[in-house]
């Protein structure tokens, strides 16, 4: 499962104890506040943009509003990863290889046609599936001889359904070589 995020990192990365932005919640309110109100007031308390995300997400877990690994849509995201030899082209090959003539995931039937985009630093494919959930894969240049790989797939409809997926996708990419 998911781990919750990590208090620690907020406090040292923002100078604040928990208690201390606690209080700071209760005072503006936040829990009648959506996701991004919630973290647009942190923005404008100046903490940076990924920080005030990470910030509104612990507090909405230590509230109970969402759990660990959910969406402030209530879906959840799982993701997996491998680093390969070779350029990032010779790995988005590899992936292109694995998933010719995939008509589904894990059950889950491709709606459409996969997609392939490539830009200087990424080579990313995407597809989605049936269900609404999707299928994303980004490949970067980790090193001169290693590409790497990650997986993500969004969109899951419960805790319990992105498990069974992250146990999938990881048995799934150990094809890749």
């Amino acid at each position: 499962m998911t781990k919750p995020i990590n208090i620690e990192s907020i406090e040292k990365a923002t100078g604040k104890s928990w208690e201390e932005w606690l209080e700071f919640f209760d005072s503006i309110g936040a829990k009648d506040l959506s996701h991004k109100e919630i973290a647009k007031k942190l923005s404008a308390e100046g903490v940076p943009g990924w920080w005030a995300q990470n910030l509104t997400v612990a507090y909405e877990q230590h509230i109970g509003r969402r759990v660990p690994g959910q969406r402030s849509d209530g879906k959840f995201d799982i993701s997996v990863s491998k680093t390969l030899d070779g350029s990032m082209d010779e790995a988005l090959d590899a992936w292109l290889d694995l998933v010719s003539g995939q008509k589904e995931f894990n059950n889950v039937s491709i709606e459409g046609e996969a997609r392939v985009s490539k830009t200087e630093k990424w080579r990313n494919w995407r597809c989605n599936l049936h269900d609404g959930s999707r299928v994303v894969v980004g490949i970067y240049q980790k090193t001169p001889n290693k590409a790497g790989l990650g997986l993500a797939h969004e969109k899951l409809e419960s805790a319990e359904r992105a498990e069974k997926e992250r146990a999938f996708w990881k048995e799934f990419i150990k094809e890749l070589e």
